[in-house]
């Protein structure tokens, strides 16, 4: 299934029904007086979070849901039938935003929660309403009103505990493969992982913890080059961030110059994201030898003057994997 994380829609609330103008005519009843009926209201547009969905695929190619109008009033003070209403299902971690104000309109974190996104019509009076003493032959009625119409768009945003940051080939889709059973793609060119993808981790005798698989970050992704940029939204519901560091990358980069590009575009994006707590996860160790590998940390810290907690890891190897999944449940349980 292809993944969609944003689309636009129109909702089109239902009109509501107008009154009736009617006098009862009966044989053997004159001057039956006023029985005009009321409209029914129009139908309401809502949106409803579904566990079942991971996509706004669905949403992709059907722009356009309009609730049922109401039905006219009628004689014998008959009210008209209420429009049905329309329920929208989208995925947990739907953002719902309104597309001209910008205004969001709510935050869909919960299965089956359910907001109104456009409210029907409401419905009009009949002139049996408008009978009074002094006004024994009303033809009077009143018009339903205009169902609520606008553009909405919605943002799906993954929700994850632990999301991964790095640059492609960073060994991202290895780490996150060897501790859940995500079916990530992994292959010796840049870009494999072209969307976002969820695992779940288990630990014995500890909880479970979701983590977010996202496209390696290169250097101008803020300016739209790459695919790591459009998807970091996805790391705003993430606890703590794990920055995957390949410590001897296939293109002869140096891991400063990697880690550098990553830390840019992250902050050029957004402080928030920025700002969450984030571990350095130096990968692929089994390809040096421990001397290089300190050696390398500590070049690391001393040129970016970063005091934060780091790992050495190796996935093939599972060398430190086990000790970093503990400490990523203790560290969310807190």
């Amino acid at each position: 299934m292809k993944f969609i994380d944003q689309t636009i829609i129109e909702v089109i609330a239902g009109n509501g029904g107008n009154g009736c103008v009617n006098f009862r005519r009966e044989k053997y009843i004159p001057k039956g007086g006023p029985d005009g009926g009321d409209g029914g209201d129009g139908g309401n547009v809502w949106l409803e979070s579904n566990n079942n969905l991971n996509t706004l695929i669905d949403l992709r190619f059907k722009k356009k849901f309009q609730a049922q109008n109401g039905q006219n009033g009628s004689g014998k003070k008959c009210s008209g039938k209420k429009g049905s209403d329309i329920t929208i299902h989208v995925p947990i971690g739907t953002k719902v935003i309104n597309y001209q104000t910008r205004e969001i309109i709510a935050d869909l974190t919960e299965d089956k929660q359910k907001i109104l996104v456009a409210k029907g019509g409401w419905h009009g009076l009949g002139n049996a309403r408008f009978k009074s003493s002094t006004n024994r032959t009303p033809r009077k009625s009143t018009l339903g009103t205009i169902g609520e119409k606008r553009d909405i768009q919605l943002e799906l945003i993954l929700i994850a505990d632990v999301g991964t940051l790095g640059i492609p080939n960073a060994g991202k889709s290895t780490f996150v493969k060897s501790i859940s059973g995500a079916k990530t793609k992994v292959a010796d060119y840049p870009f494999t992982t072209l969307n976002p993808i969820l695992g779940s981790v288990s630990v014995p005798n500890k909880k479970k913890f979701i983590i977010a698989d996202i496209p390696g970050i290169i250097q101008g992704a803020s300016h739209g080059l790459g695919l790591g940029i459009r998807f970091l939204k996805h790391l705003e519901r993430c606890k703590i961030l794990l920055h995957i560091v390949d410590l001897k990358p296939q293109n002869n980069s140096h891991p400063i110059d990697n880690i550098r590009i990553v830390l840019n575009e992250l902050k050029k994006y957004s402080m928030v994201v920025y700002n969450k707590p984030r571990w350095l996860v130096f990968h692929k160790i089994d390809l040096l030898t421990s001397q290089e590998v300190n050696d390398k940390i500590k070049e690391i810290q001393n040129q970016l003057k970063i005091q934060e907690k780091y790992y050495c890891i190796s996935s093939i190897k599972k060398i430190g994997i086990k000790q970093l999944c503990f400490d990523i449940i203790d560290f969310l349980a807190k």
